[in-house]
């Protein structure tokens, strides 16, 4: 019989820069005994290749080994679908989970979800969550926004999606590019409803 898991949690990492953020997020949620159902779009593989030292595999199946063995996940908690998996739980609200971060989420992805697209599984679970009226957390690192990037930001926001763009902050000191990366997955787990330590929360010295 399989483990059951305290929570399931779909994952998607498409191709902006700052794929660290969701690599970390997997992580975080792999420690908190969440299911991770995540899918890695091409864009994003040949980013992991350029901002990482990772051989991410090109195959679902060889990427879920990989990346299993990397954060030491227990056997089924992380599962890792193809662009065209169709049947994957990801693809229908009967069986999707109720929370999915996509992190980081490229203008390209941002735009597709806003619209409905639907064109490969990651638009399509983002468009499940949002019919479902379930919890989507989108993750965009681009710099400058345009007025296209802000009205789909804005769109999805009106939509009940939550918008949490890369861009850490400093009062905390950060000492180091893990330390900022931190920051930002500190504030995904805090929306997600899990207790963190990455991040002292503001005002917490005071208490």
């Amino acid at each position: 019989m399989s483990k059951k898991f305290a929570r399931r949690v779909t994952v998607a990492i498409t191709g902006a820069s700052g794929v660290q953020y969701g690599l970390r997020l997997i992580q975080c949620l792999l420690q908190a005994d969440t299911q991770v159902l995540l899918m890695v779009s091409r864009a994003a593989q040949v980013v992991i290749a350029t901002e990482t030292d990772l051989k991410l595999p090109g195959q679902p199946e060889a990427q879920e080994e990989y990346l299993a063995k990397l954060f030491g996940a227990a056997p089924g908690q992380l599962k890792v679908f193809g662009r065209e998996q169709w049947l994957a739980p990801v693809a229908s609200g009967s069986g999707a989970p109720g929370s999915m971060v996509i992190c980081p989420c490229s203008t390209g992805t941002l735009s597709a979800v806003a619209c409905g697209a639907s064109n490969n599984l990651i638009e399509r679970a983002a468009d499940v969550v949002l019919k479902e009226r379930r919890q989507l957390i989108l993750v965009p690192r681009e710099a400058p926004y345009s007025e296209i990037h802000l009205e789909h930001m804005l769109k999805l926001t009106r939509m009940g999606a939550v918008v949490i763009p890369a861009s850490p902050g400093f009062y905390q000191r950060p000492q180091s590019v893990e330390d900022m990366v931190d920051f930002i997955v500190a504030r995904i787990l805090s929306q997600l409803g899990f207790e963190q330590t990455l991040l002292p929360r503001w005002g917490d010295a005071l208490l």
